[in-house]
């Protein structure tokens, strides 16, 4: 076993693969270290313990599934950017099988303040930055939006078929851009 210190990313990426292999069991501090050819010693300079390391990789999960995308016009198109982002849940489902499940029903029965946390913090950023398209979105129509239907409130919409899209595993957009089409353009 290799007892040189290791990165704090090559622990994540070591944590993923496993997730990606086993599923969410295999993530604990023993694994891990096994998956890094290091010490166990070794992961918690790194992590305090299994709850930092399993926030972290969440931390990470998401970060891999949202990276930035090359063509940064996608946030400029409302549509482009609902394709962009089923096409980025349907590679998390492929990914990480289970983890959207996992991580909302796991986090929120368990009770872990990170988890949640985690997960509204992503969620919160996929809402304003859905909110921030539709704003910027030079087509959507100037009349689309008033003060009881606005594109805070329709970001929520949108939203929230994403999520239905994940619970029901159907990475099809072409009813929410439908919708988009005809709700503002």
């Amino acid at each position: 076993m290799n007892l040189t210190a290791t990165s704090k990313e090559d622990i994540l990426k070591a944590s993923r693969t496993l997730i990606q292999q086993n599923g969410w069991a295999a993530v604990n501090i023993r694994a891990v270290a096994a998956a890094c050819g290091v010490s166990v010693g070794c992961i918690y300079n790194y992590f305090g313990s299994k709850t930092e390391l399993v926030s972290a990789t969440v931390e990470s999960i998401w970060n891999d599934i949202f990276h930035r995308p090359e063509d940064e016009a996608v946030f400029r198109d409302t549509l482009a950017c609902v394709r962009w982002m089923y096409r980025q849940l349907e590679y998390g489902c492929a990914q990480y099988p289970g983890f959207f499940t996992h991580h909302s029903l796991g986090f929120m029965h368990q009770g872990t303040a990170d988890g949640k946390q985690q997960m509204q913090q992503a969620w919160q950023h996929i809402l304003r930055q859905l909110h921030l398209v539709l704003q910027q979105d030079p087509n959507v129509r100037p009349d689309a939006f008033n003060d009881q239907f606005t594109a805070e409130r329709f970001a929520g919409v949108l939203f929230s078929q994403m999520l239905s899209a994940l619970v029901q595993q159907d990475f099809d957009p072409s009813m929410v851009l439908e919708i988009v089409r005809r709700t503002l353009y």
